[in-house]
């Protein structure tokens, strides 16, 4: 049998070799990012696998894909289940996005420690919001659903196939290579030719929405490989020529503990394609609606962690408007200097960001009861605290990526309201449940507080 997470990983790995020969600016990126670990890891040692090893961080990556409809939506977590990988948190772009993002996302990946430390493959899953009357009339509305409803995106063999693995964690290699081959195509991009004047219409609105419903397939939007230093990975694909978007979202680039997660990207380039004119010709175009993307993962916070960096954020926000001459990566770093914990004792010591813990061998043995509480312990020797790396995504972030790579602002009409979704409406359209980040982490730093616990003979477990 072949495992869920060989499965994943073999999945993983054909994806890139696929979308290396369709963008090959991609190969490019993968390969600058291993050149940037290696120079980290030779400069810093150990320190550079604090949030993963470089086993794992080499061949680390997330895809992001679009689809129109919630069964769509199913059958990709079909497949996904097939792998091991779970929905995991509700991102709603739509209010993210200054210009026409008409979608709201979620994340497939793995949720198990283990199974993310074999391979932490994840894909950022975005569905497209015909309901909402600020992207699209009545009349648009109707056409684009019967135009989703016409298109078969996964063949019936391949979700087959993608139950069996996921009841029997597992296929025979005869069946795991039919899967992977089945699995592969179904995210290539087609060489069917596009109904031109279709796709211009949809346009109008959003180019994320024409790359979604003006196409008969669906295919990998963009795939990003994992970097331990992102502004050195900016710098260097520059310096190939590489035209990059003009910002790294996320956090700054400071002297305090990386958190959450950084990203940029090359921008979208122009690809060949076939379009159909309304007269049936068909000519040579060209769409602009692939990337690449790179990311620098930190440590998870806690909900109160998060609700912190959101409050940073509109500080910013504040500021920026206040002083547009300034650099606004200036702003952001004066901020997080002064009011983000420098250290990761300090990010513990209030309860922001999320570890795990571990009884230290050499741990004092000098009689002395140790002390209740995680910071005492941690300072005083008994406990290490390990960092849990950050496995999900900013809806903020990710908007600002897709909009860095569009072409147009497309249209939104604000005098309607727009349709409110949540992720307890995501989980019914995908039939299964959408995850809570935040009590992943919980669970996961709870469970090693509990073996402590128990290691130290402890009265509670300590907080």
């Amino acid at each position: 049998m072949i495992s869920q997470w060989q499965l994943r990983a073999a999945f993983a790995a054909r994806l890139s070799d696929m979308y290396g020969r369709e963008v090959p600016a991609y190969t490019t990126l993968v390969d600058v990012s291993r050149e940037v670990n290696e120079d980290v890891l030779r400069t810093q040692g150990a320190d550079a696998e604090r949030l993963g090893s470089i086993g794992r961080v080499t061949a680390e990556r997330h895809g992001a894909i679009r689809v129109g409809t919630p069964q769509e939506l199913q059958q990709v977590a079909r497949v996904f289940g097939a792998l091991g990988m779970h929905p995991v948190g509700f991102y709603d772009l739509r209010e993210a996005a200054a210009s026409a993002v008409p979608v709201v996302s979620t994340a497939f990946r793995p949720i198990d420690g283990e199974e993310l430390a074999r391979n932490p493959f994840r894909v950022f899953t975005s569905l497209l919001t015909p309901a909402d009357p600020r992207f699209f009339d009545a009349d648009l509305r109707s056409r684009l659903e019967a135009f989703l409803a016409g298109r078969e995106l996964f063949p019936p063999e391949l979700l087959a196939l993608a139950d069996r693995a996921e009841a029997e964690r597992g296929l025979p290699e005869e069946d795991a290579e039919r899967f992977l081959r089945l699995a592969v195509q179904a995210f290539e991009l087609s060489t069917e030719p596009v109904d031109k004047a279709w796709y211009e219409t949809l346009e109008r609105i959003s180019a994320v929405a024409a790359d979604i419903g003006g196409v008969r397939s669906t295919h990998i939007n963009h795939l990003t490989p994992r970097v331990l230093d992102i502004d050195e990975l900016y710098r260097r694909m520059t310096a190939r020529g590489i035209e990059m978007i003009d910002t790294i979202q996320g956090p700054p680039a400071w002297k305090g503990p990386d958190v959450l997660l950084r990203q940029t990207s090359f921008r979208a380039l122009a690809e060949s394609r076939a379009m159909r004119s309304p007269d049936g010709t068909v000519l040579s175009g060209a769409l602009r609606v692939r990337f690449g993307e790179v990311e620098a993962r930190g440590i998870a916070l806690t909900r109160e962690g998060r609700a912190l960096y959101d409050h940073l954020l509109t500080l910013v926000d504040q500021q920026a408007a206040a002083r547009p001459e300034a650099d606004r990566s200036d702003l952001t770093r004066a901020v997080w200097e002064q009011h983000l914990p420098a250290t990761e004792q300090e990010l513990i010591a209030r309860g922001l960001a999320c570890f795990t813990y571990q009884v230290v061998p050499d741990r004092p043995r000098d009689g002395n009861r140790p002390p209740a509480g995680i910071v005492d312990l941690v300072e005083q020797g008994w406990v290490r605290a390990e960092p849990i790396v950050y496995e999900d995504f900013l809806p903020r972030s990710a908007a600002g990526i897709f909009q860095s790579n569009l072409s147009g602002e497309g249209s939104r009409n604000n005098d309607h309201e727009g349709i409110a979704y949540d992720a307890e409406w995501l989980s019914g359209a995908i039939g299964r449940e959408v995850l809570d980040p935040f009590a992943l982490y919980e669970q996961q730093q709870n469970h090693s507080l509990a073996q402590v616990a128990r290691a130290l003979e402890l009265d509670g477990t300590p907080g």
